[in-house]
């Protein structure tokens, strides 16, 4: 069976194990905590992130291979990539871009929110790692804080450039979508579309995703407020309607 290695909350996890569950391909997930997750991604011989899915023949350590390795698998009807060059360009230019700024930029400026909320992190955070794990990000809380802040370059000052940079890509998908096509790149559902979707979950925090997030009543008001600003905004309202419409249920 596939074996798919993972931090369970993050984004760039949700991302291939959307792929992986909307065509119904069985995997077995390995959850881990930040920091550890890189011994695991490289035991699995993967790189130090993660996601990292393991296959018969070969170990993928980036989400958006991952998300082309499910899709040559896919009967073609259903796949995320379409088949010719040009379209298959664009939905690849919309993956690339959003892999570049919204899932960093957005991940970033959640967890300069979340470090500061100790309890909630341990609530959520754990899904379904190794008891050691979770005991170990319990009582090494500080150096876990530490060892985010460095990996993830927070800085003062730098969350007021991440949730300009996120707004910048919630207002593009917004214009894109401005001339009524029912999704990014035109009719069809597509990896452009789940690659957002995925992506934009740091700041809209889906109901509906692979393990259970914080829901803005339970955040603190700061952060509550700016994940009902994201919810609001249109490209925030299109995230969340592809999580409920397209996340729920597989296609085959």
């Amino acid at each position: 069976m596939l074996r798919l290695i993972t931090i369970p909350i993050s984004h760039y996890c949700e991302k291939a194990r959307w792929a992986l569950e909307r065509v119904r391909m069985p995997y077995r997930e390995e959850r881990h905590v930040q920091g550890i997750h890189r011994f695991a991604a490289r035991r699995a011989g993967g790189g130090t992130t993660v996601p990292v899915l393991v296959t018969p023949d070969r170990a993928i350590g980036e989400s958006q291979a991952i998300l082309n390795w499910v899709d040559e698998r896919t009967p073609a009807e259903l796949r995320l990539f379409p088949g010719e060059a040009e379209a298959r360009q664009q939905v690849g230019r919309l993956c690339r871009r959003f892999d570049q700024e919204l899932g960093p930029k957005g991940r970033r400026l959640m967890y300069i929110h979340m470090l500061t909320q100790r309890k909630l992190v341990l609530r959520f955070n754990n899904a379904g790692v190794p008891a050691w794990e979770a005991r170990t990000i319990r009582y090494g809380w500080p150096l876990i804080v530490r060892f985010l802040r460095h990996e993830l370059d927070i800085r003062p000052g730098i969350e007021m450039e991440d949730e300009a940079a996120v707004w910048r890509e919630l207002d593009y998908v917004a214009e894109l979508l401005a001339d009524g096509r029912p999704h990014l790149c035109g009719e069809r559902f597509t990896a452009a579309d789940l690659t957002f979707a995925s992506l934009s979950a740091s700041v809209v925090v889906p109901p509906v995703y692979g393990v259970p997030l914080p829901q803005p009543e339970v955040l603190a008001p700061r952060t509550a407020a700016l994940v009902e600003r994201a919810r609001e905004h249109p490209a925030g309202r299109y995230a969340l309607a592809l999580f409920a419409g397209h996340r729920r249920e597989p296609v085959l």
